[in-house]
């Protein structure tokens, strides 16, 4: 008994040592200012760059330039003009796992002379305070700043996408005189496929939709509004589908006459459908620090250690799809190394009493308590994905003949771990990511730059910005607004702002 007491005061000993040593490594570790970084277009170009939330970056580096891992905390402040007196704005810190920060703020109203104070400790970090010089207009300012190729430059959007490349090849003379009857037609099927005739003229937006369920062109009218308010779009006519499945199938009519243009949110290997953002990434943009729970910055925010979190595999969602089915009779048998559970049954609820109970949705950032995300196709291809990908921990992607937007890009290997359709090995990848820890670690590392080099809420701008820029190129007929078009308006606050480089004059407003 003695020996046994003697034992664990020793390794409380040992374990008080270590925990001292890490901590005096810790505090040691100072912030050095002027090695630290501070960029983004929240401090860069943010007179530019006209986001709903403008957001930068903070990057803690010692006296050697080596970044600090641990959280901290900063005093940003900005200072400016606005017709009420002092700007007015909210701001958010979000720490995220890797020690960096995200700092977030919404103006309230446009203001002018404007400086950004970056504090840590009462010191201005690298670069702080920084001045901007033009006026920071709310995104809710009708104020667009030229053409949308001077946009695209002034904001340092890609140059090109290989995804908006191949979905435009079958598409280089698009003449709607021939086709709108015929597009209209072929998916007159009001009780199953709802979609909208767009047609944009002097950057103003006019559709008509067609179909009993047309309420999803909430999300399109909200895009082209917002971007109208930054550029002066194209003129264009374009046909948006409104459902998740793609239309355009390849073979049968689209192999005789030619496929039809239809934009839609979900693309598939057997489509000829032109992908956009979906729905969710792009309402997630336009209301950031809004009314959404859920963004591409905030799902950032800094969970447990890695060390704490459970070593194996999680799911939770509706019942979609059979193989989500199968997911979770797999876990059953496997509880050491896979968590999923159906959320809802919809589909397949005669098979309730088999695979339940439905347990309750939780908060997607503590899916992040388990170290690998498992994401399996729903009706389409699942898009929480850019959420997963943007989280600290490593994601397994099923393979999927359908895509999103930025798919085109992704590595298995680099970016994710993938296993196959019918989840016939994605044990055997479990049990991988648990015995090859540094590896999967480097993946979800990876995942995360990729993310904040592709989805972030600018990127989700660019995408569409040069997407309707190179479809704008390829329509030969007229652009014209069709009978039974309604106008759709910009807010009303989008009028009453100072601007100075409003490209239209009033009267074609």
């Amino acid at each position: 008994m003695a020996t046994d007491r003697s034992g664990r005061y020793l390794r409380l000993l040992l374990a008080l040592v270590c925990w001292t040593c890490a901590h005096c490594t810790k505090t040691d570790r100072t912030i050095d200012p002027t090695k630290s970084r501070v960029w983004g277009p929240g401090v860069e170009i943010p007179d530019r760059a006209t986001l709903p939330a403008r957001y930068f970056f903070i990057e803690p580096r010692d006296a050697e330039s080596k970044k600090i891992n641990e959280s901290q905390k900063y005093d940003v402040h900005i200072i400016g003009q606005s017709r009420f007196g002092s700007c007015r704005y909210r701001l958010s810190q979000i720490d995220r796992h890797d020690g960096s920060s995200i700092i977030r703020y919404k103006l309230a109203e446009s203001c002018s002379d404007v400086s950004i104070h970056v504090r840590h400790n009462s010191i201005h970090l690298n670069g702080s305070p920084f001045v901007i010089h033009g006026t920071l207009y709310s995104e809710q300012c009708y104020c667009p700043q030229g053409s949308v190729d001077e946009w695209l430059e002034t904001v340092r959007c890609p140059l090109g996408d290989p995804q908006i490349d191949m979905d435009l090849i079958p598409f280089r003379a698009i003449n709607f005189s021939s086709l709108r009857t015929r597009m209209i037609q072929q998916y007159d099927k009001p009780g199953s496929i709802s979609h909208c005739n767009y047609v944009i003229l002097r950057n103003q937006v006019h559709r008509r939709c067609y179909g009993q369920h047309t309420g999803f062109s909430k999300f399109m009218d909200t895009i082209l509004l917002s971007l109208a308010r930054k550029f002066t779009l194209p003129d264009m006519e374009l046909f948006v589908n409104l459902g998740d499945w793609p239309l355009v199938k390849k073979g049968g009519q689209s192999r005789t006459t030619g496929p039809f243009p239809i934009f839609s949110w979900c693309g598939s290997d057997d489509t000829f459908d032109i992908v956009m953002p979906t729905y969710d990434i792009t309402e997630s943009t336009l209301e950031n620090m809004g009314r959404v729970m859920l963004d591409m910055l905030s799902i950032q925010r800094r969970g447990i250690p890695w060390a704490e979190k459970h070593p194996k595999a999680f799911w939770r969602g509706r019942d979609a799809r059979r193989e989500r089915l199968e997911l979770v009779a797999l876990a059953r048998r496997h509880p050491d190394l896979l968590n999923a559970s159906l959320t809802n049954f919809f589909f397949f609820r005669d098979e309730e009493s088999e695979f339940g109970p439905r347990v309750a949705h939780i908060s997607m950032h503590d899916f992040f308590d388990y170290r690998y995300q498992v994401n399996v196709d729903g009706t389409v291809a699942a898009y929480r994905l850019p959420y997963l990908l943007a989280g600290s921990s490593v994601v397994m992607k099923q393979d999927s003949f359908y895509y999103e937007h930025f798919y085109r890009k992704l590595v298995p290997m680099r970016h994710y771990i993938p296993f196959e359709a019918d989840l016939s090995n994605l044990v055997q990848q479990i049990e991988w990511a648990r015995d090859n820890d540094e590896q999967a670690r480097e993946i979800r590392d990876n995942a995360n730059a990729f993310i904040n080099a592709n989805l972030l809420p600018l990127d989700i701008y660019c995408y569409h910005a040069l997407l309707f820029k190179e479809y704008a190129k390829y329509i030969v007929s007229p652009i014209q607004v069709q009978p039974g078009m309604e106008k759709i308006e910009q807010p009303d606050e989008a009028y009453h702002c100072p601007c100075e480089r409003t490209t239209l004059p009033r009267d074609e407003l």
